[in-house]
């Protein structure tokens, strides 16, 4: 069932068991997808949960949407538009409080999973505004703490969960990128572990086991 009254496009899926305020899973897509991508997941995911797919803002040519710009330039290589980046956490966190009105959902238990350029975009939301968010799943993407919102190391973690994930042979995001994230998030007081499966740039089946049932744990 997709929806666009919204301040961004996405699809939903209601859960199946009836309830007052039930709890949410944003899915944020990676860099040249759309919300179809991650919505596969949805059937497998807890049936409790009300599931909202996320279109990123800007699209590409000629389909495809990205969170932010990604560069190449033969100096610079590979470089991200962090600007860009900043405004999609801030269209994320507007939008993820529209929705909680909208369907009536329970503010108190939102979770956001991310796939590589949707998991940057998570982290960022997540440890910029931990108040809105109970659990984290980040698959295959890292943080980039220059999209983080200022002074976020002050902010309160003791409700925050989080997940990580990464391919040992990712060719698209390195996995010593991944690894660096578990020690940050320790500084903060929030502890977790990267599981590395070996596979590149995608979600094994037995990554999708682990991340869905650790989230039918915190849901």
């Amino acid at each position: 069932m997709s929806t666009k009254n919204l301040s961004l496009q996405h699809i939903i899926q209601k859960p199946t068991i009836a309830q007052e305020k039930p709890p949410v899973i944003f899915l944020f897509h990676g860099y040249g997808s759309d919300e179809n991508d991650l919505f596969s997941f949805a059937p497998q995911l807890p049936e409790n949960a009300f599931i909202i797919s996320v279109r990123a803002p800007y699209p590409m040519e000629p389909h495809g949407n990205a969170w932010y710009a990604i560069y190449f330039d033969a100096a610079q290589g590979k470089f991200s538009d962090d600007e860009q980046a900043i405004q999609s956490r801030d269209k994320i966190v507007a939008f993820i409080d529209e929705a909680v009105v909208e369907y009536k959902l329970d503010p108190n238990s939102v979770s956001i999973l991310g796939f590589s350029q949707g998991t940057i975009l998570s982290y960022a939301v997540a440890l910029s505004y931990p108040n809105k968010i109970k659990n984290v799943i980040a698959l295959s993407g890292y943080i980039n703490e220059a999209i983080l919102k200022e002074g976020y190391a002050s902010n309160d973690f003791s409700g925050l969960n989080i997940y990580c994930s990464h391919g040992t042979v990712d060719q698209v995001i390195p996995v010593e990128w991944a690894k660096k994230a578990p020690v940050l998030l320790s500084k903060l007081g929030i502890n977790t572990q990267l599981q590395e499966f070996p596979v590149g740039h995608g979600v094994a089946p037995q990554n999708f086991q682990q991340f869905s049932t650790w989230l039918r744990d915190k849901v």
